[in-house]
């Protein structure tokens, strides 16, 4: 039977990092591109907007790194509002969606998911509707969305991005539905290639496993959960693995760790996490590099 091989790619803020390093070295390892190696791509939230890359621009490993530097990070999370009197009971989101914008216009300027020469899917959720929204590169209703407003949509985290409005759509970041969009890239998968063996590669941005006090979280309001990252909570993507690996089977690897000493915050930019997330990306290679060549070969 013939093999078709399926990406997908978690959301992490600064923590996609390390999904990137992984990248380079399957890249070299492969010898081959990885939008080459790959037939469909699936993404939420940072792990979209480098899926469309791939698959849109063709990009290489090396380029989506550098769409992912230091200083593309500073202008993404540009005119904070976080550290005002008011702390973390700010009125309006963390950051403005100019930077993300301009960020991803620089990259993609018009071009639409039409223009996807693979087949791609991104993940984000409608808040009226309270459904989520699957744009996919191959459907009709989608083909003349821009990438710049996909991706912005697919990542405007609530508390840290605004709502994103596409057409009469409002939408925020797919990782309310799932932040490991595996299982909703297999089920495309599948129809799309019905015939063929699916091997699967998800790539996820860490997790966190740090404990919370239980007996304390009795009389956490708002501010009490925000302190201890209420967010990265709802995207906890451990059970999604454990039923794709069940569901696919040995033709699925999953990439991920805890997240040891890199920061749980999606937006820590500062030189010394960056370099852990790094080194997390190299260690993530060291133990699942052969597998992935294995699944791929």
């Amino acid at each position: 039977m013939n093999k078709k091989y399926i990406l997908s790619l978690d959301g992490g803020g600064v923590r996609t990092l390390a999904t990137i390093t992984f990248l380079r070295k399957l890249e070299n390892a492969l010898g081959i591109k990885i939008h080459e190696k790959f037939d469909y791509f699936v993404g939420t939230s940072a792990g979209a907007i480098s899926c469309l890359g791939l698959s849109v621009k063709r990009f290489s490993a090396n380029e989506l790194q550098g769409m992912w530097s230091n200083q593309n990070l500073k202008r993404i999370m540009k005119k904070s509002s976080w550290e005002s009197r008011f702390g973390l009971l700010q009125s309006k989101p963390k950051y403005q969606s100019d930077g993300k914008r301009t960020v991803l216009k620089n990259y993609f300027g018009k071009s639409t998911l039409s223009e996807a020469t693979k087949p791609v899917a991104v993940l984000s959720y409608d808040i009226q509707e309270r459904t989520p929204v699957l744009f996919r590169s191959y459907d009709p209703r989608y083909e003349d969305i821009s990438i710049v407003d996909v991706g912005d949509a697919t990542s405007a985290a609530p508390i840290y991005y605004p709502t994103a409005q596409v057409g009469d759509m409002f939408l925020i970041d797919g990782a309310i539905v799932a932040n490991h969009p595996v299982l909703h890239g297999y089920v495309e998968a599948k129809k799309m290639f019905p015939d063929h063996e699916l091997h699967v590669l998800s790539i996820g941005t860490g997790l966190s496993k740090r404990p919370l006090k239980g007996e304390a979280s009795k009389d956490w309001g708002i501010v009490g959960w925000m302190m201890h990252d209420l967010f990265g909570l709802m995207v906890e993507s451990s059970l999604d693995h454990e039923l794709a690996g069940k569901i696919i089977g040995s033709n699925y690897l999953r990439v991920n760790s805890p997240l040891g000493g890199v920061n749980r915050r999606l937006d820590d930019r500062s030189d010394h996490n960056l370099n852990k997330i790094i080194k997390m990306g190299e260690m993530w290679w060291d133990k699942f590099g052969e597998e992935a060549v294995k699944l791929l070969t």
